[in-house]
């Protein structure tokens, strides 16, 4: 039983160290009267779904403000192999970006955030496929997991488990595991090495909420028959906040600003159904959790703990919170005496933030810098603050991890503001500051994730923090504060961060991919940035024996902590064609250093660091290339341009406003960026430049686009239909429509080879319908589809070439596949001769 106590303590302060992200939370006296009354709710919600964004919102904010229900959302994945539209981040970096604005998300809306260990790898079509590369056992581990921890009274799918291929595999595949772990995690005999930590649970009830989108439109939704639906009417107006339900909704869901889900609120009457798929139904079929005992009686010894609070409550003073103190601490030493760990932990922790906030008690643990390494000394500046006529004593000062008590005995009189200084000695072996799902080497399908109190934390395990020891109405109560940095910024203000944990040294190659076309050598650059003050050593490369590389190493010395340093080695490749890897690794007081550090800094999200392995891919390929200087159109962000330096093109970002006749005549090539026509609105009055500079004899390459809200219908010269058809098995065998055409033999011949080891996927959002001047050049699918033709479309226009690819070219070229290099140089290199060769074109 003591494993399980420290377990959900543990849990709980991990759980909620999001709450002090950024700047600290201040509630009002309203918000603060509100969290009171949650206290007197013993009822919880889990909802359930695939990825971040596919949470209902308004459902999560209806539960956790009118309900006062403890809500938690349980994402799969983090979101990893999705689009991103701020910036350029893929694969595990977007994972990184997404987690935070769910994160921001439940900050809002209210609820809590969970994970499985799933790796989002990208679109699927079936949850067949979606199971077997997510590893079903593991994932559904990590399901019953939660819902053993979270101890969840309901839980809500946001996909429906009897509906496979009609959605995307990840989708459904959430619901079927949901649906199968409900008789499951009360059975002792089912993952019993978890029950080291946690116990059995059954959860009372499972629904599924659908909405308009699973019945095709809102007008089959509205005639449907939900007679024997569970009805909840969210459109709630919040007097006390002005806010309607809706509104808070679209905030929390205009946090996945990454994937362009920007929302505004709405008022009004608002109804969200319910069809029970699990369990016994509410005799009271509109009430939620009818039959359940959200009252303080489902605990033992916990009536008394119930109508103080209820007394609390009806004697709250808006206009002095700190009133309530008295009664607040009472209660909060009753549930300390609670048997019941779950919910003992749960209120525990709520009524000490609560206890601060009507108090105004202010506590804050600042590092005078922003990073620091293992071993070292921080200094912190600690700031204790008591705001109301309550005498509070600081009774001592614990610091993480050192674990060492400093005894401070000193009165917090009213508004008296107390300034302590104080030391951290970090230990040698304390972890880096980095994701913890990213610390072991991951499979396509799977995150690793050896500790299993980990599994499920959705943030950064931070060990850094100072717990204040704060003694009132006679009561000694600990308030943990993770240790933050904090500075001003001239024109935004105080800013946060947290402490960092970084290495001595950190290194980069400075570009992910290194292209050789021939034997010629190159000069390959890589950073060396401090994580302390006065690091020196030597620099190294490490390339297989057929590479060789000069010098073998180069001494560093650097003076100040945060200083980089770029140096350069010569790196010659073999005759023959081949992929490696290249590490850089710096060598400082016999201590070998090889991660190399990425700073993620949004403005609608925590700072984040990760530390991934500092490599990048070297290819040696015979690539041959035609034209040289191109202009790139940035859309939603990826990495083609350097790629396409990488091959020897000279690369030009033009902006909007820079498409000019002028500007564009000393290019040969002008290509789009991904979601060029969905995000750059300025597109829209330049395609008759863009189209005259191909008549003229030039190549236009539009790369995908999604088939809504494109900034014009005419993205192409001849008429041009997106669709939603993709190929998400990125082996599926190509057919060649057009065999002879010059696309697929000049400069560079195209075989089948070329399209083995992509990732991810082939391609996406393929047009279905295109004018007869569009030549089909390839073809695919995957298992058990028609043949998808709108791959690669080519079409003269005046004496030019308009190609439109989906072809995801974006997430193949940062990964170094060469046969993306290859047939990316092939339709760069695109030429009309002077009477142009009718193709056969395979049916």
């Amino acid at each position: 039983m003591r494993k399980i106590q420290v377990l959900f303590l543990l849990l709980f302060f991990i759980g909620f160290q999001f709450t002090f992200a950024q700047q600290p939370q201040k509630p009002n006296s309203v918000e603060i009267y509100n969290q009171i009354k949650k206290l007197n709710f013993l009822g919880s919600v889990l909802y359930l779904a695939a990825h971040p964004d596919d949470e209902n919102t308004r459902m999560i904010s209806y539960l956790a403000n009118e309900m006062n229900a403890r809500t938690g959302y349980l994402s799969l994945t983090r979101g990893d192999g999705g689009q991103n539209l701020i910036g350029s981040q893929l694969r595990e970096l977007l994972g990184v970006i997404r987690t935070q604005e769910l994160i921001e998300a439940r900050k809002i809306d209210g609820g809590e955030q969970f994970f499985s260990r799933a790796n989002d790898f990208g679109f699927s079509k079936n949850p067949d496929e979606t199971l077997q590369i997510w590893d079903k056992d593991k994932v559904l581990a990590d399901v019953v997991w939660t819902i053993r921890n979270f101890q969840p009274d309901i839980i809500i799918n946001r996909f429906d488990h009897r509906s496979p291929g009609t959605t995307h595999g990840h989708h459904t595949s959430s619901a079927m595991l949901s649906v199968e772990s409900f008789k499951l995690t009360n059975d002792p005999k089912i993952y019993p090495e978890q029950l080291k930590y946690v116990a059995p649970w059954q959860v009372k009830r499972q629904f599924f909420n659908p909405s308009w989108w699973f019945y095709g439109s809102q007008e089959k939704f509205d005639a449907a028959n939900k007679s024997k639906f569970t009805k909840l009417e969210t459109g709630v107006y919040y007097t006390g906040t002005g806010k309607s339900n809706q509104e808070i909704a679209a905030l929390s869901r205009s946090r996945h600003q990454s994937q362009g889900f920007g929302s505004t609120g709405v008022r009004g009457l608002e109804t969200e159904y319910l069809e029970l798929i699990n369990g016994e139904a509410p005799k009271d079929r509109d009430n939620l959790f009818d039959g359940i005992d959200t009252s303080w009686n489902r605990v033992k010894n916990g009536k008394p703990i119930g109508d103080l609070i209820t007394q609390i409550i009806e004697k709250y003073n808006f206009n002095n919170p700190s009133a309530s103190i008295p009664d607040l601490v009472k209660a909060y030493s009753m549930i300390e005496a609670l048997e019941d760990t779950h919910w003992k932990n749960v209120k525990s922790a709520a009524i000490k933030n609560i206890i601060a906030s009507c108090s105004g008690l202010y506590l804050e643990a600042v590092a005078s810098e922003q990073e620091a390494t293992p071993g070292s000394i921080i200094k912190l500046s600690l700031e204790a603050i008591n705001r109301c006529s309550v005498e509070m004593q600081l009774a001592s000062i614990t610091t993480l991890p050192d674990n060492k008590t400093t005894v401070q005995n000193s009165i917090l009189k009213d508004n008296n503001d107390q300034k302590i200084n104080l030391q951290i000695q970090l230990p040698n072996n304390i972890e880096y500051t980095q994701p913890y799902w990213l610390k072991e080497k991951a499979t396509v399908g799977m995150y690793t994730v050896s500790n299993q109190l980990n599994v499920g934390v959705p943030d950064i395990i931070r060990e850094v923090k100072v717990v204040f020891n704060v003694k009132i109405s006679g009561v000694e109560i600990p308030f943990e504060r993770t240790v933050v940095y904090k500075y001003n910024d001239g024109v935004k203000g105080e800013m946060y961060n947290f402490l960092d944990i970084v290495p001595e040294v950190t290194t980069s190659i400075l570009e992910k991919v290194l292209v050789f076309r021939d034997t010629k050598s190159k000069m390959v650059p890589v950073k060396v940035r401090a994580g302390k003050d006065d690091v020196k050593g030597n620099l190294q490369l490490e390339l297989p024996k057929s590479w060789s590389v000069s010098p073998k190493q180069i001494p560093f010395a650097l003076d100040k902590k945060g200083t980089e340093q770029i140096f350069y080695f010569e790196v010659t490749p073999p005759v023959n064609p081949e992929e490696v890897t290249v590490k850089s690794i710096a060598i400082s007081d016999n201590k070998r250093f090889d991660r190399d550090q990425t700073i993620i800094d949004f403005n609608h999200i925590t700072k984040q660091m990760v530390l991934k392995p500092a490599e990048s891919k070297c290819i040696r390929i015979d690539l041959k290339t035609s034209g040289d200087a191109i202009a790139y159109i940035m859309g939603a962000g990826d990495e083609v341009p350097e790629s396409l330096t990488q091959m020897g093109y000279k690369v030009s970002i033009l902006k909007p406003e820079e498409i000019t006749p002028e500007k564009l005549d000393s290019f040969s090539t002008v290509i789009t960026g991904i979601r060029a026509y969905n995000t750059v609105n300025a597109l829209a009055n330049k395609q008759n430049i863009l189209f005259n500079f191909v008549k003229s004899g030039k190549n236009m390459i539009v790369q995908y686009n999604t088939n809504g809200k494109l900034v014009t219908d005419k993205i192409a010269p001849y008429p041009l239909k997106l669709s939603n058809d993709r190929v998400t098995e990125e082996n599926a065998k190509v057919t060649f429509l057009a065999p002879n055409h010059p696309v697929l033999n000049t400069p560079n011949k195209i075989t089948e080879k070329d399209f083995q080891g992509w990732t991810q996927e082939q391609g996406l959002y393929y047009p279905d319908e295109f004018d007869p001047a569009f030549t089909p050049i390839i073809s695919s699918h995957d298992k058990g589809e028609s043949a998808k033709k709108g791959a690669l479309l080519v079409a003269p226009y005046g004496k030019g070439y308009y190609i439109y690819t989906g072809l995801s070219f974006f997430r193949e070229l940062p990964e170094g596949v060469t046969g993306a290099y290859k047939l990316l140089s092939n339709i760069i290199s695109l030429k009309q001769p002077i009477e142009a060769p009718k193709q056969e074109i395979k049916q």
